[in-house]
């Protein structure tokens, strides 16, 4: 027999209905005591003279019960040997005063000393041990805290399965996304297929909308979507995502996130998710997405909002007809999407994002910068919060480049297609233009772009007469090289007046491999030079 049953206070009812007469078994089944247990706590007052006597004479419970315990001695229950070495006990002791838990301890005593082969229970066993020696502790109070209408709405996702997404005809891991007012117990609940930054600003948003109003204070979980670094306590800097920032100071709320570890922080959400999971989500696990999302609007409108809630025991609904007109208006301007985003920037000067490359100055190769990105455009900004460049979010093509990013000198090579090359030879003058395009026209087979390149890009850095001069004797004398073209300009022959009357017209086509004349008679070492 227990001590636990020694001390039960049903000790002075026995007595009091043996008293009165009562039989042995309708006693045991009153107190829903065995038969056994009755007989011996009966017996061990019978042997103390207790259980005989008038009804409204009872004996105190502490006679009853020192009586029992004379008569039913309780032999202490067997200890077992701790299998835990004293240093480890010791030990265990000093992690768990830090808060650590037992799988975290038993974890660290293995890494810590590779012989360690002492089982998970035995440390569990120790640490158990050691919470109850400690005994209970202020901080294990667990504090109610009553808000006021319209004060804190709590914000959580919990994963309910995967469900079918027609549009992709596959089966989707789903999360269900709950906010709830901690005062009256109103839900918003959705279904998504992701926990992107994107997704869950739009949820608060949409939630914001069906609630009609915005609350003073939101209290997210420590999402990577709302939160980078937690905040370790009263005084620690949370840092809270740019976007969710922007989102908070368009709604005109603040963001207190709950600490890690401490879901009982924003206990009122936890308990929402679970409801969710457990009454609607059963049963539905495979089901399709959209009719599943139908079937929870009605289920969150007729059956969550409406019943009797277990704390308040008030229907959210009726509580939410209170707490509405506390709430803040919605802002008139609708909040634009703004993701912010970290990215590095590569060694071409782009940094990706969304699938696409957006260049920033080629001198903040290799360094981390922030994207604030909306629908229509991608604004980067520096370790200074200056912007550094800004692009159309839009565009068929995969990069979009800034020429002012790139090196001056190299710039232009990214440019492939020959009425770019054409065009700015145009630009220098007609004639250049002219000549450009005699030299793409020359072989019919082989690429003449990055001699084009060479030419104009050489041609740049001098006069306009004396580009013009020069593209007109090279053309005169049916040359179309780079080569030919710097050796003109470096000589000088371009000051000088075409004596020969020889004119292209009628020419026969030069051979495909032939070097031109003007290159034999000009060659010079420098005409090695090779261009990308």
């Amino acid at each position: 027999m227990s001590k636990r049953r020694v001390e039960m206070h049903r000790l002075e009812e026995l007595v009091r209905l043996h008293r009165m007469g009562t039989g042995a078994r309708e006693v045991a089944r009153m107190l829903k005591m065995s038969p056994n247990t009755e007989r011996a706590y009966r017996e061990a007052l019978e042997a103390e003279d207790l259980l005989a006597g008038p009804v409204d004479e009872l004996a105190t419970l502490e006679v009853l019960r020192a009586a029992v315990e004379r008569q039913l001695s309780v032999p202490p229950p067997p200890q077992m040997a701790s299998t835990v070495a004293l240093a480890v006990r010791d030990k265990i002791g000093e992690l768990a005063k830090k808060g650590a838990k037992p799988q975290a301890i038993y974890d660290r005593l293995r890494l810590e000393d590779p012989s360690f082969d002492t089982s998970f229970w035995a440390v569990r066993g120790v640490w158990r041990k050691w919470r109850k020696e400690r005994g209970v502790r202020a901080a294990d109070v667990a504090i109610p805290v009553e808000t006021e209408p319209g004060e804190i709405a709590q914000v959580d996702f919990g994963y309910v399965g995967k469900l079918y997404d027609a549009a992709g005809g596959v089966l989707r891991k789903a999360w269900v996304f709950v906010m709830v007012l901690a005062f009256s117990r109103r839900m918003v609940v959705r279904i998504v297929f992701d926990q992107k930054i994107e997704t869950w600003l739009r949820l608060h948003v949409e939630s914001f909308a069906e609630l009609g109003g915005v609350v003073a204070t939101v209290v997210p979980d420590n999402l990577k979507a709302a939160v980078i670094r937690a905040a370790f306590g009263v005084d620690g800097a949370a840092s809270l995502n740019r976007s969710y920032r922007e989102l908070a100071r368009h709604y005109n709320l603040k963001i207190d996130p709950a600490p890690i570890y401490a879901p009982k922080k924003k206990g009122k959400v936890e308990s929402a998710v679970k409801y969710v999971k457990r009454n609607f989500f059963v049963g539905r696990d495979s089901n399709d997405a959209d009719d599943t999302k139908r079937e929870l609007v009605r289920w969150v409108d007729e059956i969550a909002n409406k019943r009797i809630h277990g704390t308040t025991h008030r229907r959210p609904i009726e509580l939410f007809a209170d707490e509405c007109v506390a709430l803040k208006p919605l802002p008139e301007r609708r909040f634009e999407l703004v993701t912010w985003y970290q990215a590095r920037v590569h060694q071409d000067s782009h940094v990706s994002y969304g699938n696409r490359l957006y260049s920033a100055p080629w001198t903040l190769i290799g360094q981390e910068l922030w994207l604030r990105a909306t629908a229509a455009t991608v604004v980067i900004y520096n370790d200074v919060d200056e912007i550094v460049a800004t692009h159309a979010r839009g565009g068929r093509k995969v990069r979009s480049t800034i020429d002012a990013h790139l090196p001056e000198d190299r710039a232009a090579w990214r440019h492939r297609s020959r009425p770019y090359w054409e065009q700015r030879a145009d630009r220098i003058a007609p004639e250049v233009g002219a000549y450009a395009r005699a030299v793409f026209d020359v072989d019919d087979a082989l690429s003449m772009l990055r001699t084009v390149q060479a030419i104009v890009t050489h041609l740049e850095r001098f006069p306009v007469e004396r580009a013009v001069a020069t593209c007109l004797r090279a053309h005169h004398y049916g040359s179309y090289t780079y080569g030919v073209i710097k050796n003109i300009l470096r000589q000088g022959l371009d000051l000088q007046p075409v004596t020969s009357t020889r004119t292209t017209s009628g020419a026969l086509p030069a051979p495909r491999f032939a070097r031109p004349i003007g290159e034999l008679l000009h060659r010079t070492d420098e005409d090695s030079h090779e261009h990308n």
